[in-house]
């Protein structure tokens, strides 16, 4: 693709970036067959090439994005299939993150937008506000209908519903601390415990210890990791998400100057995505680039890590039949695709590939918030693929993805570290007893 950037622009190392990828961009239009919002809404400027040209004349332009480049900007998922899909390896990723930075620093949004944006950014990822937030939410649910009728009000609507009927008491794992196993250490970790999924799921991260623990390996929580900042970061909030990106660095390359870790490990995909970007995000910042390398290098998926490792005799149970809903940020932004169904395999498990598994089921961090008639269409487009495989059970990788889909399904809900957890030893996942 031709682009007319002046030197000035090119002198700007993020411009400089985007204009590479851009570059690359042949005009195939493959993307536009995987991309979640074009399958359902048909439109040409929600595909990826029709974002790359909106996103390329804009940052060329170098003036205030219009109306109409914004909405179908924010209509992306930044789920990635269309990276999977591509045959010239255009970094999507990178570009639609300067197209929403710049969206963020030179358009201004409609006051109801900017102050639910606000508190997204603000409850997220605080976990005593959002476990508050939450409490409100409970009382605030018989009004969410009201809500969703009035446009502009929709996202709060949107929030009432997901919200979940009961809060999780707090566990062990949702502080800082060092989790040791009874046998002799093999190995030692540092765990992301993430903001929202010890709120809304905290079973997930002690699952995530028990079965490290059995395995012979030290987990700690290091104390000043919060956020990895990927909510904000997909928001087009550079600053914020920047300096929580910082603070995690920080954190983990004391512990690994320390005692050592041999790996940094997510059980939350999608901030996995933007663990493992750092070392792009903060590239030019002289002070933690270097840090920001060796943290993303020392990253990886609980199940990425898992695999290959001993579990020893499985004891034999009733096979459950699980329907592997792989996250968009583990398959398309990371590329872990097989690691999980080989493991739930290994433990005595069917496991079983829905259709259309490659598209994305809605939730990409606020976008079943932000958009939430999108959203729900691709819920129930991925529910209806999920049930006709008549499974006893969904396991995925990614608290968000668990929440869209229960929220549309009778069938359990579980992480795929709950089930390896419970075939090893541990107790029967919260969801398959209620």
């Amino acid at each position: 693709m031709q682009t007319s950037f002046s030197i000035k622009q090119l002198a700007d190392p993020q411009f400089a970036h985007s204009e590479s990828i851009l570059r690359n961009c042949v005009h195939c239009g493959f993307c536009t067959a995987t991309c979640p919002t074009y399958v359902e809404l048909g439109d040409e400027l929600d595909s990826p090439r029709g974002r790359i040209y909106l996103i390329k004349e804009m940052l060329e332009a170098n003036q205030a994005p219009t109306a109409g480049v914004v909405k179908h900007v924010d209509r992306c998922l930044s789920c990635l299939s269309c990276m999977t899909t591509c045959p010239a390896s255009v970094n999507y990723m990178h570009l639609v993150d300067h197209g929403r930075a710049y969206i963020e620093q030179n358009h201004k949004r409609p006051l109801a937008d900017r102050l639910i944006r606000l508190l997204l950014e603000k409850v997220l990822p605080n976990k005593s506000l959002f476990k508050t937030s939450l409490k409100l939410a409970r009382l605030g649910r018989p009004f969410a209908g009201l809500f969703k009728a009035v446009g502009p009000l929709k996202p709060l609507g949107a929030m009432l519903e997901l919200a979940p009927k009961r809060s999780a008491p707090d566990t062990p794992t949702c502080s800082p601390g060092t989790f040791s196993p009874d046998a002799p250490r093999k190995a030692r970790v540092a765990l992301l415990t993430g903001c929202a999924q010890p709120v809304l799921n905290p079973g997930i991260n002690e699952a995530t210890v028990r079965l490290l623990n059995r395995l012979g390996i030290e987990v700690v929580i290091p104390s000043g990791v919060g956020c990895c900042g990927a909510l904000t970061h997909h928001m087009g909030r550079e600053a914020d998400s920047h300096a929580r990106a910082k603070a995690n660095v920080q954190a983990w390359i004391t512990e690994m100057n320390g005692e050592g870790l041999d790996a940094i490990l997510i059980n939350t995909s999608g901030c996995g995505t933007t663990v493992k970007d750092y070392g792009h995000m903060l590239a030019q910042d002289d002070a933690c680039a270097d840090d920001a390398k060796r943290v993303s290098a020392l990253t990886k998926d609980i199940s990425e890590y898992l695999t290959g490792l001993d579990f020893g005799d499985i004891p034999e149970r009733e096979p459950l039949r699980v329907a592997y809903h792989s996250a968009c940020s583990l398959q398309h932004g990371q590329r872990v695709r097989s690691d999980p169904k080989i493991l739930l395999n290994a433990a005595g498990f069917e496991v079983v590939d829905p259709p259309e598994g490659h598209l994305c089921c809605g939730s990409a961090g606020t976008y079943n918030i932000m958009q939430p008639d999108i959203a729900g269409r691709l819920r129930d487009r991925k529910v209806r693929n999920i049930e006709s495989t008549a499974p006893d059970v969904i396991a995925a990788g990614n608290i968000g993805c668990m929440t869209q889909i229960a929220a549309g399904s009778q069938i359990p809900v579980v992480h795929t570290v709950e089930l390896l957890d419970w075939a090893t030893g541990g107790p029967t996942p919260e969801a398959l007893t209620r």
